[in-house]
Formats: C-alpha cells, structure tokens, sequence
C-alpha cells in the first residue's frame, strides 16, 4: 500500500473539509497545488507537514509488515482453539503443547523487528 496526501489529509479531520480543483479522470489531479479547503474553520497545512504526514503514514504502515504477514500465517482460529482443548486435555497447557509449538513457529518465521 502506497500512502497519499489524500490519505494523510483524510487522517486530519473527519467529513469533507477538503477537495481539489482540476478534475480530472485520473487521481494526478490530487496534488498540493490543487488542495481547496472547504470547512472554514479548518486551514490549509502546510505542504512540509503533508509531506511528513505521508511520510509518517507509510514509515508506520511498512513498520507493521511482520505483524499483517505474522496474522496470515497464524492457523485459523478454529483449528488454535482444537489444538489448546487437546493441550488442555493431555495436561499440555504449557510450552510442550500442540498450540504453543504452532503460534511459536509463526513468531520465529517472522520476527519482530528489533
């Protein structure tokens, strides 16, 4: 996912408080240039903060690759809570368990970053 000013600006403020002018049918309209705002009572930031604030957005999003790649990998839920009731039932609730071994096989593969 590749982060935008529309996409910074719409994390600012909620309802349409702001647009673009010269539309056109693509999104190459949607430049700091062209921004309007429409809500009085908000002003226009400044296009350093834009930049950064887009910046910010995706250094965050790429930060959390590990945990969107970690959650696809984790076993369905179902399937987690079969392996923690036969766990439970073979006096397994600890580190020796079916369960335990799974969500730590994910963890290893895709480690936090540090």
């Amino acid at each position: 996912m590749t982060f935008t000013l529309e996409d910074y600006l719409i994390s600012l403020h909620s309802g349409s408080w702001f647009g673009f002018n010269n539309v056109t049918n693509d999104n190459s309209y949607k430049t700091y240039a062209n921004l309007v705002i429409h809500d009085d009572t908000k002003s226009k930031p400044s296009e350093s903060d834009c930049t950064a604030g887009v910046a910010a957005l995706q250094d965050a999003y790429d930060g959390d690759a590990y945990k969107r790649t970690r959650a696809a990998a984790y076993p369905e839920l179902k399937e987690q809570l079969d392996l923690l009731y036969h766990d439970m039932a073979a006096d397994k609730g600890d580190k020796t368990g079916e369960w335990f071994k799974a969500v730590k096989a994910v963890k290893d593969a895709t480690a936090k970053p540090s």
